[in-house]
């Protein structure tokens, strides 16, 4: 990819800001700094899927521009330890080379067990950084690292020194003036760059909304204190494992109310391990008992920690809640403590294991109101303070939801940075900076990707669409046998699956007679080749669509309902007897299309794989995914097919009562193309 070095809308040096993931939404945060051929990635993370994608399991950014632009990438800067700032970086090592890393040493430390375990450590040097150090990135970019407070040990904000200017790019922050380590935000750092002058600040937008400062963590103690003294039977609590203030704290409240302590999680028990090990945590062994042995301890003596706060299905808590964890089962007398809150988009899986805690019995301790939770995100008055502190000329919220975003940005004019100084973007965006400029360039690619639960296998947009019609409506195989002179020479066989019960096995065999009949009365002509006296050349893959769009337009108008449909068709020598069609098929009395364009009409809705009417193509497989046609002949993958057709399709099964009689389709006006949408399209 060519270099833009310069601005979009003239030839004056810039420096480009690039944010692939992180805005307009929580996670995945990813931001590329680059200025001539220098490129400086800022953090990688990942996002949790939403109810909706089945099947995956991780979200990350979509890396195009990187993968494009490897050759320039310079190194990257880690500000924190978090999921959402470094659970995509072991994967994009897979596809693209890091030269360098600069990070906290705990961050460091929990990505290098990311990396072992992907196999990608040869793939990237880890330098690890302390407060105030200076790095220096590729040619043009200066990295000073700054000491914040935050919900995780060891972050940094960012001020980075460029040939346009100083940006300072905050990471998460609150200003906690008594944290836990003792480790102090070094506000004089951010005064004496605000003293020289700060070009842009990108700040931390997530509690834009809330009005205040954020509490300090130390706020949560006493009520942890209370719930955990007062509990009468075993007390569980889960929180965010990465928040090693937060666990450091109810280890201390542990030991301080003679309880031991098991571990549940894997996060959890590799997170305690590397904050013990590099001194961020200060526990004795003997506070810690094997899971298996837990059962051993007093009730009254006993502290379960676990993951599972934000409710995902995997989770150690959310098994038990489901009574599926071999080891602990829910007593009446359990005292279960929330001690975080949910991250937007997982507030239902959260009140759904709750729910079924409470149903076994439990006594939950949840909520705002209960003080046993703050967040690691400053409130208002922090990020007046930001803005106090920097100064900056040029500002651009990041980190947070669009509200988010845009409430931010009137905190920033609150503050006295001008309107048009002011920049909302999205992710892909280009924010090009000069000394005197702030303004968006052309954008870049930036979507998601989809991973499944080993982490490897991607899943796509058509796939995840896929699965969503699987869910919502089920899914409807044909096997139809026609031979190379047009002709329907076996009765269509139909199978559904997951289909509402107003669908009926034979009326939808009837149906789909139909609509063979119809394609090949009428899009005959257009789907074939004669090839000068040789058999003619078939576009299969275009009869199936042809049948499967108006199958899927009927089933729209009868039934109200779009399920996956998925058509095969068997290939018959010309000559074969032709099958005259059932005795009570309905008549089709519809005018044929004009032109080229039937059904499909030439729109996207009629064109799957790329295939189009007219070019031949062989015969769909519908074995693995059933969507790409491959160079095996067509009548030996259509056998195939009639295989697994025949062993999960018995020819008169029904699967439920009779549809009501449907009333006719009213006929289609002279000169109209019949359009119809491909439930997979």
């Amino acid at each position: 990819m060519v270099n833009n070095a310069r601005s979009s809308k003239g030839q004056e040096p810039c420096l480009r800001v690039i944010p692939l993931g992180g805005l307009h939404e929580i996670g995945k945060n990813t931001c590329v700094f680059e200025y001539g051929d220098d490129l400086m990635l800022v953090d990688a993370g990942l996002a949790f899927p939403s109810d909706g994608m089945h099947g995956v399991n991780v979200v990350l950014p979509d890396t195009s521009f990187l993968r494009e632009n490897q050759k320039r990438i310079r190194g990257m800067i880690v500000t924190h330890g978090h999921e959402d700032h470094i659970g995509g970086i072991a994967h994009h090592l897979k596809h693209f080379n890091i030269p360098v890393i600069y990070g906290p040493r705990l961050a460091l430390s929990m990505l290098t067990g990311k990396m072992d375990e992907a196999g990608v450590r040869d793939r990237t040097t880890l330098q690890t950084v302390g407060p105030r150090d200076v790095v220096k990135v590729g040619q043009h970019f200066s990295v000073e690292f700054i000491r914040n407070t935050h919900s995780m040990a060891d972050s940094f904000s960012l001020a980075i020194s460029t040939p346009v200017g100083t940006v300072i790019f905050t990471g998460d922050f609150k200003f906690d003036h008594t944290p836990v380590d003792g480790e102090n935000f070094d506000m004089a750092r951010l005064a004496h760059h605000g003293d020289k002058g700060v070009l842009c600040l990108f700040s931390d937008s997530t509690n834009s909304e809330v009005p205040g400062f954020c509490p300090p963590e130390r706020s949560v103690f006493p009520n942890l204190d209370r719930h955990i003294g007062n509990a009468e039977g075993r007390v569980i609590v889960t929180t965010f494992a990465s928040s090693i203030h937060r666990v450091s704290m109810i280890l201390g409240l542990a030991l301080k109310n003679g309880r031991k302590v098991g571990l549940l999680g894997r996060s959890m028990l590799n997170v305690i391990a590397k904050a013990r090990e590099l001194g961020y945590m200060r526990a004795p062994d003997e506070l810690f008992v094997p899971i298996k042995q837990i059962n051993d301890v007093p009730d009254r003596e006993t502290l379960l920690l676990m993951t599972g706060s934000q409710g995902e299905p995997l989770a150690a808590l959310s098994r038990i809640s489901r009574g599926e964890h071999p080891q602990v089962k829910v007593k009446t007398t359990d005292t279960i403590i929330f001690s975080a809150s949910p991250i937007p988009g997982n507030t239902i899986s959260v009140v759904n294991t709750i729910d079924k805690l409470m149903m076994l019995g439990a006594k939950v301790v949840y909520g705002k109101g209960q003080g046993i939770h703050v967040s690691g995100h400053g409130f208002q008055e922090d990020q007046k303070l930001m803005l106090a502190l920097t100064r900056p000329k040029f500002f651009v919220p990041v980190h947070g939801e669009h509200r988010m975003l845009v409430q931010h940005s009137r905190t920033g004019h609150s503050m006295g940075v001008p309107v048009d100084n002011t920049l909302i973007i999205d992710n892909g965006d280009v924010v090009e900076l000069t000394p005197d400029s702030i303004r968006k360039g052309n954008a870049v690619k930036a979507g998601i990707e989809l991973l499944d639960q080993s982490r490897n296998g991607i899943v796509d947009a058509r796939v995840l669409k896929e699965r969503q019609q699987l869910a919502e409506d089920g899914v409807v195989t044909i096997l139809a046998a026609i031979s190379t002179d047009g002709a329907m020479v076996a009765p269509p066989r139909v199978n559904l699956r997951g289909v509402v019960t107003t669908a009926d096995a034979r009326k939808m065999s009837l149906w789909v007679e139909r609509e063979i009949k119809w394609v090949l009365e009428n899009r005959w002509k257009q789907l074939c080749r004669n090839t000068g006296g040789k058999a003619p050349e078939v576009d299969w893959m275009g009869v199936q669509r042809e049948v499967e769009v108006g199958l899927g337009r009927r089933m729209r108008r009868e039934l109200q309902v779009e399920p996956l449909i998925l058509c095969l068709v068997q290939p018959a020598p010309g000559g074969t007897p032709v099958y005259k069609g059932r005795a009570d098929a309905e008549p089709d009395d519809r005018p044929a299309p004009r032109g080229r364009g039937g059904r499909g009409g030439g729109s996207p809705y009629g064109r799957r794989n790329g295939g189009g009417g007219g070019t031949p193509a062989p015969v769909r497989n519908n074995q693995g995914n059933g969507r790409s046609g491959s160079a095996t002949p067509a009548p030996v993958r259509a056998a195939a097919a009639t295989a697994v057709v025949e062993k999960v399709a018995p020819q008169s099964q029904p699967v439920a009562e009779k549809a009501a009689p449907a009333s006719p389709e009213p006929e289609m006006p002279a000169g109209r193309t019949r359009r119809r949408r491909s439930a997979a399209s």
